[in-house]
Parts: structure tokens; sequence; C-alpha cells
């Protein structure tokens, strides 16, 4: 089983990098954990305060939880992942089983922050992407998605994103074993990364 941790940015394009690794091995042979999935239950707080809340510091993450399903999956057991709500800022009830698989891919803005999460991982790949792009895919991608307003886009980038990038992602570029610039659009890097990935589950 090769564990595959891929960082960066808000709006970096890690999910274009997911995806064309994704697109390339079979259904069976990937699983991907989105860091997402794991942040922390919020239902015990009034709705305003949840608004208020900074999904760009690691206390917001459950590591301790995603480090117990890695663990599982890599001594071959399934998990219940758990599902996050934007809208509610709470957990779902519901839960999505997840099965071992040959690669795991644990992907988000945030993973890289925590040591022990990162030795679980045996290729650690930080996605770059210049500030002005990142931006314009999170006002996109929060407004069509999340019901955000553009103001509130951008005061939630200048208040929390941007300082929480630079205070806790962008240090992390450090650990990475790759760096993607230009995120998903380096096709020579991710065909590198497939490479490197095919060569060692096979």
């Amino acid at each position: 089983m090769l564990i595959i941790g891929i960082a960066g940015g808000t709006g970096s394009g890690k999910t274009t990098v997911v995806n064309q690794i994704c697109n390339y091995f079979s259904k069976n042979e990937v699983v991907v954990i989105p860091q997402d999935s794991y942040y922390r239950d919020n239902s015990d707080l009034p709705m305003e305060e949840r608004r208020k809340l900074n999904f760009d510091h690691p206390d917001a993450i459950d590591f301790k939880l995603l480090i117990e399903h890695l663990n599982a999956l890599r001594h071959g057991h399934s998990v219940e992942q758990p599902t996050y709500s934007y809208i509610t800022c709470t957990r779902s009830k519901e839960t999505v089983t997840v099965h071992p698989a040959p690669i795991i891919i644990v992907e988000g803005i945030l993973i890289f922050t925590n040591h022990e999460l990162r030795r679980l991982m045996d290729i650690l790949v930080y996605v770059d992407a210049d500030a002005d792009d990142r931006l314009l895919r999170v006002i996109s991608r929060d407004i069509m998605e999340r019901g955000k307003s553009v103001s509130d886009v951008m005061r939630k980038y200048q208040e929390t994103i941007k300082p929480m990038h630079l205070q806790f992602i962008e240090p992390t570029k450090r650990y990475a074993d790759l760096i993607l610039p230009q995120g998903g659009h380096n096709k020579v890097g991710i065909d590198m990364l497939i490479a490197t990935i095919e060569k060692a589950i096979h």
C-alpha cells in the first residue's frame, strides 16, 4: 500500500492533481481521503459562532481520527469516513465506507502540519500556485458551491485564508518530496508523479 499526501494552498489545484491520478489508475486501485471530511463537529455551537470558525487553522482538523483511519486502512480494515457540511458547519449523520486500496491519497491544505500524519505518508506532494490564481478559484468555488457572496469571500480571504496560508500552509512546502508549480496545469510534473506511483505499486 502506498499513502500519498497532496497538500497546497486553498485553490491551488490539488483536486485537479488528485483527479488526474484517479483517472490514470483503475477505481479499485485508488482511494481518496479528503481532509475536509475530518473537520471537527461543531454542532454544539450556535450557527452564528460556527460561521466565524477558522477552517484554515490546524486546530480545525480532527487529526486523531484521520490518523486512526489511515492506520486502519493500512492494516487492511475498512473505515467509516465522516461527511462534513459547509452549509451547517457540522458533521452529517451519514458516513462513507472506505475500503483499503493499493493507493491511498490524503488531500488537504493542512495535512502536512501534523508530524504524526506526515510519518504515515510515503510520498508528500505540494501543489503550488500563484496567490492571484488561488484567489480566483476560491471566489468561484465558494460562491457556486457554498452559497457565499463575493464580499464574504473577500473578507474571509483577507482575515483568515491569506494569513493562515502564510503561517501554516506555505511553510509545509519544505516537507514535500515533490513540488508541483502551476498546480493541475503542470502536466510534466503530474506525469512524473504518476510514473513514480506506478513503479512503487507494481
